[in-house]
């Protein structure tokens, strides 16, 4: 035995063999939990290992007892509910820990089919992107209104500009991460982690990539979604604030213009009246002050678009520097865990 002990360790150590985690953020699914854990693959092909991980955010009812139940590999425990993005990110740290190769991210209440992990995976496994989201196609979706559909393309669109990368389903939350992915992405939002993912992969010029998934039939209310005009305030906001903190010269540039614009159109009418000599005795000065108020107005706007994208530069450095420090914190658990593996398997 110990010689095929030897092989198999020393496959998984050079990485010949790959390990793929799906994690699922639960608050309070013990009653849905089940479902979706049934439609999980345990074997897909190019993974010689497949886990499942769940993040227990804080939950009163069964959850963990539930996933324990039914065969779930970790359960990480908040011992009080922090919100979706802190569970997103600590279910991504866990499965770094956990020497996950491959990182995929579905939702408790089954709405995304598990059938489509294969395919979600699969652009991954060909090297042809570092994040793949499953796109819900929410044009199709029965039980979305009109509003919400007409929503849900305009924040993707958002989305899409801010983060200049091509992502049809900005909101879905089934995705599959490359490991060097999963340890570049630093999630500071509480609100939701889909948006500002999208957006550090796009900053950090990650391949995204989409594939077209149907969704299962409704099985519970949205958490996430209180009522459609609190989702709207607060999906703007979280766009609003991801903007200034990934691309702030830009967004300050673009909020200047306003100010430049009529700034100048006040000095050209002014230059007319010069022009047209109706300008004795201090007549049409408002134009000019008022122009000259704009125009320092928006002159004050580009510096503080400056100052915020050296802030910028420094966080950068920063999140270089985690990423650092994440990938020699986890390397040694990985391969402990990796040995472990290798002996419960002989």
């Amino acid at each position: 035995m110990r010689p095929e002990f030897d092989m198999m360790l020393t496959r998984l150590m050079q990485g010949d063999m790959m390990k793929l985690i799906i994690q699922i953020p639960c608050l309070n699914e013990a009653e849905t939990l089940p479902g979706t854990l049934a439609e999980l693959p345990r074997s897909i092909e190019g993974f010689d290992l497949i886990e499942w991980l769940i993040i227990d955010d804080g939950s009163t009812d069964d959850t963990a007892h539930v996933a324990r139940a039914h065969g779930v590999d970790h359960v990480v425990r908040h011992r009080q509910n922090k919100g979706l993005a802190a569970a997103f990110q600590t279910g991504l740290n866990a499965c770094l820990e956990r020497g996950a190769d491959v990182i995929v991210n579905t939702d408790a209440d089954n709405q995304y089919p598990g059938r489509y992990i294969q395919a979600l995976v699969q652009p991954i496994m060909e090297h042809r992107a570092d994040v793949v989201i499953g796109d819900r196609q929410t044009d199709h979706i029965e039980h979305f209104s009109p509003t919400k559909k007409r929503l849900q393309a305009l924040g993707s669109a958002v989305v899409r500009w801010i983060a200049r990368v091509e992502v049809r389903d900005a909101p879905s939350g089934f995705r599959a991460f490359t490991r060097e992915a999963a340890l570049r992405i630093h999630v500071f939002t509480r609100y939701t982690y889909t948006l500002e993912t999208v957006i550090q992969a796009g900053e950090k010029r990650m391949i995204v990539t989409n594939i077209p998934i149907t969704t299962n039939p409704k099985t519970r209310e949205s958490r996430l979604i209180k009522s459609m005009s609190s989702y709207v305030m607060r999906s703007a906001y979280t766009m609003l604030r991801l903007l200034l903190l990934y691309n702030p010269l830009r967004s300050f540039s673009w909020i200047s213009v306003p100010f430049f614009a009529a700034g100048a159109l006040l000095w050209v009418r002014y230059l007319m009246f010069v022009l047209l000599g109706e300008t004795g005795r201090g007549a049409h000065v408002q134009s000019v002050i008022v122009g000259s108020a704009l125009l320092i107005i928006g002159f004050l706007i580009i510096v503080l678009g400056l100052v915020a994208e050296a802030s910028a530069a420094a966080r950068r450095v920063q999140e270089e520097t985690l990423y650092y420090v994440k990938k020699a914190a986890y390397e040694p658990a990985v391969h402990e865990s990796r040995r472990r593996e290798v002996e419960s398997d002989l």
